[in-house]
């Protein structure tokens, strides 16, 4: 049975809480009425609403543009496993210490190099334009085909980095102790290193995966009809924009359940970690 006095503090909490919550109510209410109020107030609204908030061609893209985005969805889907394959052969290139590796080693570094400084659209642009050009035999030259591969050639430099990044964190010892029970190098890379350095990269490697859903839209630029295309498309018909905002809201709604998952996901190695459990 509680104490009065502990009685007296939950009651002290429980109203401080409830000042809290109304206080950041009011916070949240205000300043959002308040940038509603200036953004509908003002001058050029009534433009701003019928070009790119227009009911009625939100309501007639809408399927058109339900349809496109599933060949961003598509592209996603393909290029993300290639990606983690590859970025992590990279990542595991690039710490060979063996000395009849040091080409792979260079290659993979001169790689990381090279496509990191290329912007994402300029990768795809070169590879959409050029790569058929060279009509090699057995490869598909259709637009999609490319830009998925120009998408993942550009984020395995990256991702490769975020897995570097987490083989480098395991402690030395846990290498020495591996060697000491007899594992070979690779082996030790195998069940060891890898593991605990995959799961470390887990959130940032989530974070890479929303941009790479996002820029799926760059395939756009060399003709791949999916959503952002179709946006444009139907703009240049009818002279308007609102599918631009529906196309926004496609990608929003994608994108954020990956977001709070990878807040969760984060959290939730923090906590193991304090906890000692990692």
């Amino acid at each position: 049975m509680p104490s009065l006095r502990e009685l007296e503090r939950r009651a002290d909490r429980r109203r401080l809480r409830l000042r809290r919550l109304a206080i950041s109510s009011a916070a949240v209410v205000v300043v959002f009425v308040g940038l509603a109020l200036l953004v509908v107030s003002s001058p050029g609204w009534p433009v701003v609403h019928q070009t790119f908030f227009s009911g009625y061609h939100a309501r007639h893209s809408l399927a058109g543009i339900w349809s496109a985005f599933w060949l961003n969805v598509k592209m996603f889907l393909i290029a993300e496993p290639l990606i983690l394959v590859l970025a992590l052969a990279i990542a595991i290139a690039r710490g060979a210490r063996s000395p009849w590796l040091v080409p792979l080693r260079l290659v993979a570094v001169a790689y990381t190099d090279v496509v990191r400084g290329i912007p994402t659209i300029l990768l795809v642009l070169l590879f959409g334009f050029g790569m058929p050009s060279l009509q090699l035999q057995g490869v598909p030259n259709s637009p999609f085909f490319w830009a998925t591969a120009a998408l993942v050639v550009s984020y395995s430099a990256y991702v490769a980095e975020v897995f570097r990044a987490g083989i480098e964190s395991i402690h030395p010892s846990q290498v020495a102790s591996a060697a000491a029970l007899g594992l070979g190098r690779g082996q030790t890379m195998r069940f060891v290193v890898v593991p605990q350095a995959v799961r470390r990269v887990v959130p940032p490697l989530l974070n890479d995966f929303i941009s790479l859903q996002k820029d799926t839209a760059l395939a756009a630029t060399i003709g791949v009809f999916e959503a952002v295309f179709y946006a444009q498309d139907y703009g240049n018909y009818n002279f308007n924009f609102t599918p631009y905002v529906v196309v926004a809201a496609f990608f929003i709604a994608l994108t954020i359940p990956l977001a709070r998952f990878t807040d969760w996901l984060g959290r939730r190695y923090l906590e193991r970690e304090r906890a000692g459990v990692l």
